[in-house]
């Protein structure tokens, strides 16, 4: 039901628009006492039922996230941590953004900073926040007063046998039109501001998606870079254990032509060769396929990165610091982005919970209007209406409380979604610490195994070639000597690989904002109408900023949240 009054009146030009000034002045103030009235007379239309969220939000200690490499853990900030308090936190805390610096690799910085810039991921992530920043300024746009200038001539012939009085009846006349009209939303119970809310976490939530490309791909291309390494690096064993058979097939030779072996022993000797030559064919396709990852991740052609070398020698692991955040809130792009998702379907709800009560709109019109050109520009066409209108839903066979339960369903499903993330991220976390602890105990017993197996098989190489020795001894020292060799450079490759997996486990340096903490409202209480529910003055002006195109000004983003989110949500509870 939409009862809507017009009163139009003429006044001269010179008091037009003082004119309509006073009575959108008057019509408020009359308007708003009568809603407060009715909100009152039919609060009985407005029953939710009693639906709302029900999901809670979990933390990080809940889940056991105590794990830290030192005596204390440095706490990183949960929601109910300010922001000022993050940032400075996030000053001091390992990893930092720009970590991959820290190795000082100018090919692994030079294909990470390519691969932000170039890699097609990043600029779709760019291009979700551009429509997300541009959905915020058209949420903010709706809070705002509407204008528009209207100017339309129709030339027409009217019928003969039509309503048109008998000297119009088969004329040919001109119907013109030079209008200004304005309107204004009141939004007394808040369904815009509710949807700015939802737009405003949503874009958030876009940044944080880029923030989680960025961080995804930049440990991506320095797992992939390792990788390469580590295939280098056994390619190196497998060239010099190829390099000491073919000694040692010259060795036999020469020990069968003096009588000291058999063709046997030099058979297989023989035989050793061409394996470690597949041995090094089979790197040699790692390495190249290698390559075309990196390649591919950089966003460029496939064969780009044909001599790119990297070694294990110029890539030691870093020192972890003594003390590693044990929360991960705030840390991860992909934690914060499932909390604004959160924050943004509670602002789902509101605005379906808003839909249950009036809306009132203030319109009115000032122009010129006549038949025929010659008296369009006269004072005597001229015309000037107002039309206050009050909608409210009577009867909607159930949409609107279908609707709000979906809402809070959808509620219901971001809360989830943001455990199970948190979840999964402290179970990496725990994950990337025991596998780097577990290296570095495993790198030291390996280099003393390494150590006896190198002694071994110089001794038994020279007990052969003083004929002290069997073929079979150097065989079995050999097969221990490559196989420490190749242990050493993959305890190398996962050490490294596993400081990437722990800096990609605690948000690679990202220091995202978090919403406030709040729940969604759960009560069918009916919001209180007139003027202390207007819209607060820094909700406007946020909602200004977002029309000119500044959504993504972080201070005037920061500004609204704390001055203005708590006269919204009054409004809306």
């Amino acid at each position: 039901m939409t009862p809507a009054v017009q009163q139009p009146f003429a006044r001269s030009p010179r008091t037009a628009g003082a004119a309509v000034a006073t009575a959108l002045a008057s019509a408020r103030s009359s308007v708003l006492p009568a809603a407060a009235v009715l909100v009152l007379a039919l609060a009985g239309c407005a029953q939710t039922g009693g639906i709302a969220p029900q999901a809670s939000l979990r933390t990080a200690q809940s889940l056991g996230a105590h794990e830290t490499t030192g005596p204390a853990a440095a706490v990183a900030p949960t929601a109910a941590t300010s922001n000022a308090d993050a940032t400075a936190s996030h000053a001091s805390i390992w990893p930092r953004d720009a970590w991959w610096a820290a190795y000082g690799d100018a090919q692994l910085s030079g294909l990470i900073e390519q691969a932000l810039r170039d890699n097609p991921t990043m600029r779709a992530a760019t291009a979700r926040l551009d429509q997300a920043i541009a959905a915020a300024q058209a949420a903010g746009a709706d809070l705002l007063p509407q204008a528009q200038l209207a100017a339309q001539s129709t030339r027409e012939r009217l019928s003969e046998h039509y309503l048109y009085p008998s000297q119009l009846a088969g004329e040919w006349v001109s119907d013109n039109v030079l209008r200004l009209g304005a309107g204004w939303d009141l939004d007394l119970f808040g369904r815009k501001r509710a949807a700015l809310d939802a737009a405003v976490g949503a874009q958030r939530a876009s940044e944080a998606d880029r923030a989680a490309a960025r961080w995804m791909l930049s440990t991506q291309v320095a797992r992939s870079y390792f990788q390469l390494a580590r295939a280098v690096a056994l390619r190196e064993v497998a060239a010099a254990a190829r390099e000491q058979r073919e000694q040692i097939r010259s060795l036999v030779a020469d020990r069968v032509r003096a009588g000291l072996d058999t063709n046997v022993e030099l058979r297989q000797a023989e035989g050793a060769v061409p394996q470690s030559r597949q041995s090094l064919e089979q790197l040699d396709e790692q390495i190249t396929l290698a390559r075309h990852q990196l390649a591919y991740l950089a966003g460029a052609a496939p064969d780009s990165l044909d001599s790119l070398t990297p070694r294990l020698t110029t890539l030691p692991p870093q020192a972890l610091p003594a003390v590693i955040p044990a929360e991960l809130v705030g840390r991860r792009p992909d934690i914060v982005g499932a909390r604004w998702r959160v924050e943004a379907a509670y602002g789902g709800v509101d605005v379906a919970r808003a839909a249950f009560y009036p809306n009132i709109n203030l319109a009115a019109f000032v122009g010129l209007h006549s038949l025929g050109l010659d008296n369009w520009l006269k004072a005597g066409s001229r015309e000037i209406g107002i039309t206050p209108a009050l909608t409210l839903p009577v009867f909607e066979g159930g949409r609107l409380r279908a609707n709000l339960r979906a809402r809070a369903a959808e509620a219901d499903a971001a809360v989830e979604t943001y455990n199970l993330t948190l979840a999964g991220a402290v179970r990496e976390v725990a994950d990337a610490l025991a596998s780097a602890r577990s290296i570095e105990r495993q790198a030291e017993l390996q280099a003393a195994a390494q150590a006896a197996a190198e002694s071994a098989y110089d001794l038994a190489l020279t007990r052969y070639r003083a004929g002290l020795g069997t073929y079979l001894t150097v065989l079995s020292a050999e097969g221990n000597l490559l196989a420490e060799r190749r242990q050493a450079a993959e305890l190398k490759a996962r050490a490294l690989d596993a400081q990437v997996a722990l800096v990609r486990a605690l948000g690679g340096g990202y220091a995202g904002t978090l919403p406030p903490p709040r729940e969604a409202a759960r009560n069918d209480t009916l919001p209180a109408a007139g003027p202390s529910a207007a819209v607060p003055a820094a909700t406007v002006a946020y909602a200004a900023a977002a029309a000119a195109g500044a959504a993504t000004d972080t201070a005037a983003a920061s500004t609204r949240d704390r001055a203005g989110a708590g006269s919204l949500r009054t409004a809306v509870r």
